[in-house]
């Protein structure tokens, strides 16, 4: 599972067994705001969206940037890693 940063489309993306999984962002300033996160419906439950969601926190801070969550799935999963508390 490699996670890649598709900067083009604003989103990281983790190929799995039935297609992409992806986290969707947007740049406002020094943030970066993360919007959507998908995985396709046979991949659910198999820690894709986990995997693709800490490779894009520790992405984003390693390039400077701060990480607002907006989406339901991120949000959840800053409450449960205090560490990316911005």
């Amino acid at each position: 599972m490699s996670v890649t940063h598709n900067a083009a489309l604003s989103r990281y993306e983790i190929k799995t067994e039935h297609g992409l999984a992806i986290a969707v962002y947007r740049q406002q300033g020094d943030s970066l705001i993360f919007t959507h996160t998908e995985v396709p419906p046979p991949d659910e439950g198999k820690g894709y969206a986990s995997r693709l969601v800490k490779e894009a926190l520790d992405d984003t801070r390693h390039r400077g940037f701060k990480i607002v969550p907006a989406c339901s799935f991120v949000v959840a999963y800053v409450r449960r890693h205090p560490e990316y508390r911005d």
